[in-house]
């Protein structure tokens, strides 16, 4: 079954960025997705379409109304097909993972909720039911960017989205580590040259190396993603040859 895409969002036509190019623009040709968008403003009670109002209790900026995000939700759902899962893009949210992606990529509907101005009245966090999603511990203007993001990751794990089916399994978190270095031509740039050891069609060798660099990478750059993680007998003797090399240099 293909996956069903349903944004709720004030600027729907940011989204042409992911369905008229690249990868998710060819899938969504090929059919092996398909994609929606409601607009609030739709849902408004005024002829205006305000949808925002000042908070209670004071404070600066504007507040997205409940009632309006409720209807295009409720909306949404009645066009959604199978297991849905409803995500509101939020600072306040569970932090975006791999693991994450992975799960939501077995749903069948997704609705995201994009907010704008200072976020949206809570009832409707409440009585929707909706999870919330964070990209990162950074403030943008909208809902959208994170949703296109949150995208993008789930449909690279739709079956023929990517044209090498290897390219998910070998990406950076998919194992929990970040991924090895990548070479191209030419063999050598500058002063610069490609590693031996990708040049000598040992594959078994091309293997362990890439095993030992995304170890490398991931205990320098983000030691926090090995806490806790059980290590093959190769990447435990790896990780102590990372670490007698790293003693060598240091003598």
């Amino acid at each position: 079954m293909k996956m069903h895409v349903q944004v709720i969002s004030i600027f729907p036509q940011m989204f042409a960025a992911l369905c008229d190019y690249g990868v998710t623009g060819r899938a969504l040709k090929k059919g092996l997705w398909c994609f929606s968008s409601i607009n609030p403003r739709d849902f408004a009670d005024n002829q205006l379409g305000y949808i925002d109002d000042r908070p209670f209790g004071g404070g600066p900026g504007m507040v997205m109304q409940a009632g309006p995000l409720l209807a295009a939700y409720r909306e949404a759902q009645k066009q959604a097909v199978g297991p849905v899962r409803g995500i509101y893009l939020s600072p306040q949210g569970q932090i975006l993972t791999q693991r994450k992606i992975q799960e939501l990529a077995q749903a069948s509907s997704l609705i995201l909720v994009c907010g704008r101005y200072e976020g949206v009245d809570e009832r409707f966090i409440e009585l929707s039911g909706v999870e919330e999603i964070s990209v990162g511990d950074f403030v943008v203007s909208g809902g959208e960017l994170p949703a296109m993001l949150l995208i993008d990751s789930v449909l690279r794990l739709v079956p023929e989205v990517l044209g090498d089916s290897q390219s998910v399994v070998q990406e950076s978190f998919v194992n929990g580590l970040l991924d090895y270095p990548q070479y191209t031509r030419p063999e050598h740039l500058e002063k610069q040259s490609v590693p031996s050891v990708l040049l000598s069609g040992n594959h078994q060798a091309i293997k362990k190396w890439r095993l030992k660099m995304a170890l490398s990478r991931t205990l320098h750059r983000r030691p926090d993603l090995l806490e806790g993680r059980q290590y093959k007998p190769e990447e435990s003797c790896l990780l102590q040859e990372i670490d007698q090399e790293r003693q060598d240099v240091s003598i």
